[in-house]
C-alpha cells in the first residue's frame, strides 16, 4: 500500500514505498496506485530511484500526464530531499554543479570531467540540518533531476550516503538513507500552486537526528 496525501480528478500525490519502481512496469507505483484507487489512468510524470521512498505526483489523466510532464522539462517541479550521508561537509550550506555521464552499461552515473555525449550539467543546493555520530543530517533542493544525481554528487566528494553500496560503502547496512520529502507544482487544471511535505520514517539512520530537523 502507498499512503495518499492528495487526490483529485486530474492528479494524485503519494508516498512511493522504497523498494518499489516509479515506472509503470509490474508492481510499480502506477499499478499500485491502480489498485488501490480502482482508477485507470495513473500516469507517472517523474521518477525516483526504486530504492528511495518519499512524495510522487502522478497524472489521472493523458492532458494532466502532458502539462506536468511538461513542467519537470521546464524545471518547475519542485524536489527536496532529507539525506543521512557519512562525514561533515566543508561548508554548513551551498550549492553542487557538476558534470555527470551516465554508463548504462553499468548501470552507473559518474562526474564527468570535460563536456561530451550524453554529458549533462547537474546542481542542487543543500543544507546541513544536523550531526551525529559521524553522520550529516541535509536538506536537499534539487536544480536538474539526473539519474542517481544526489548520491554521485555527495559520493565524488566524500559524502556517500548512508545505505548505498553502490557509490558509497559496499559494507555499509540497511536502505539508502534519502528520502523525498516535498513537491511543488502547479496544478494541470487550476493552475493553483500545490506544495506537499511527508518526514521520513520514523525509523533507521533518520532516528539519530532530533524530530525538529524534519519540518516542512
Amino acid at each position: 500500500m502507498a499512503e495518499i496525501v492528495y487526490q483529485d480528478r486530474r492528479v494524485l500525490v503519494a508516498v512511493k514505498p522504497a523498494g518499489v519502481l516509479s515506472t509503470d512496469d509490474s508492481g510499480g507505483l502506477p499499478e499500485l496506485l491502480r489498485r488501490q484507487t480502482g482508477l485507470d489512468c495513473v500516469r507517472t510524470v517523474h521518477r525516483l530511484d526504486a530504492a528511495v521512498g518519499g512524495l510522487m505526483v502522478l497524472a489521472l489523466s493523458r492532458k494532466a500526464a502532458s502539462l506536468l510532464s511538461e513542467q519537470v522539462r521546464r524545471h518547475e517541479l519542485d524536489k527536496e530531499y532529507f539525506a543521512a550521508v557519512h562525514g561533515i561537509p566543508e561548508e554548513p550550506e551551498g550549492e553542487l554543479f557538476d558534470l555527470l555521464g551516465r554508463d548504462s552499461a553499468r548501470r552507473i552515473t559518474y562526474v564527468a570531467a570535460a563536456p561530451g555525449k550524453g554529458v549533462q550539467k547537474a546542481g542542487l543546493s543543500y543544507r546541513v540540518l544536523a550531526t551525529a555520530q559521524g553522520l550529516s543530517l541535509i536538506r536537499i533542493r534539487l536544480h536538474t533531476g539526473r539519474t542517481h544525481q544526489i548520491r554521485v554528487q555527495f559520493a565524488s566528494r566524500g559524502l556517500p550516503l548512508v545505505g548505498d553500496r553502490k557509490y558509497g560503502l559496499a559494507e555499509d547496512d540497511g536502505p539508502i538513507a534519502l528520502f523525498s520529502c516535498r513537491i511543488g507544482f502547479n496544478h494541470p487544471e487550476s493552475g493553483e500552486r500545490l506544495s506537499f511535505f511527508r518526514r521520513p520514517p520514523d525509523e533507521g539512520v533518520w532516528t539519530l537526528f532530533d524530530e525538529a530537523c524534519y519540518t516542512p
